[in-house]
């Protein structure tokens, strides 16, 4: 292969066939089976997912968000100023994208709405990703919105959290030993562990994290500050009471 071929595959310009990723993984020493099956299925997955209507019309990220959360086995979100994207009623999220900077077009803004929303297929579907969230009170206060959309959105939150494969968890402001204010995340579940994937917003975009050592920090990251939340049913009364207050 050329130095120009295999630029293609990193880049995902091109595919990569079974046999190929095999004498790759071969060449590179790498014995670990698991992981390299796992990498053969996703690279012979030719499955064209619903996100690819987008592709030219939305920026990468967006896409590349998608097609991770396909993949996945489950999703871990840490949400701090925002309620978690699979979460989010379409006013909600229409907001959230009309306080972007630069400001968006009517059409920019409607293809990521829409796009938010045709995400929530992977918690809708008949095997549904297990979901849980930990939500910190700013971020089910804030009123990106009005009060009617608020008060829309925390009802939507306690209908999902309802299901078995949905746990949402919040942490007050009134908690002790809470300092991870900026430790907002959405960790994605792979195949096998080696092939999760930490997606960070940034100002910039968002960065995607998958290198072992991070992704064990971020794991640990989770696991303290769920450790550090209400329980699932005093999480639920919590935001019952905030949407009465509303």
């Amino acid at each position: 292969m050329s130095p120009t071929q295999i630029t293609h595959i990193e880049s995902a310009l091109a595919g990569v066939s079974e046999k190929r990723l095999r004498l790759l993984a071969s060449h590179y020493d790498c014995t670990d089976e698991e992981f390299v099956d796992a990498l053969v299925a996703m690279a012979t997955d030719r499955t064209r997912g619903w996100w690819e209507e987008y592709r030219g019309a939305l920026p990468a990220s967006f896409l590349d968000l998608a097609e991770v959360e396909h993949h996945a086995r489950f999703e871990r979100n840490v949400a701090i100023l925002f309620v978690p994207g699979l979460l989010q009623t379409e006013d909600y999220a229409r907001a959230v994208f009309s306080n972007r900077i630069p400001e968006l077009t009517e059409d920019e803004l409607d293809l990521r709405v829409r796009h938010r929303m045709a995400r929530r297929v992977i918690i809708e579907k008949s095997s549904p990703l297990s979901l849980e969230a930990v939500i910190h009170e700013a971020a089910l206060r804030i009123r990106v919105s009005d009060r009617a959309a608020s008060r829309a959105q925390l009802i939507r939150i306690l209908e999902l959290s309802g299901a078995e494969h949905i746990t949402v968890r919040v942490i007050p402001f009134d908690l002790d030993g809470f300092s991870r204010a900026g430790s907002a995340m959405t960790y994605v579940g792979g195949a096998i562990p080696k092939l999760d994937t930490v997606v960070r917003d940034t100002p910039h975009g968002a960065h995607y994290v998958d290198s072992e050592t991070e992704l064990a920090a971020y794991r640990t990251r989770f696991r303290k500050v769920r450790d550090l939340s209400l329980e699932a049913d005093a999480s639920r009364d919590f935001i019952h009471r905030l949407a009465k207050e509303l």
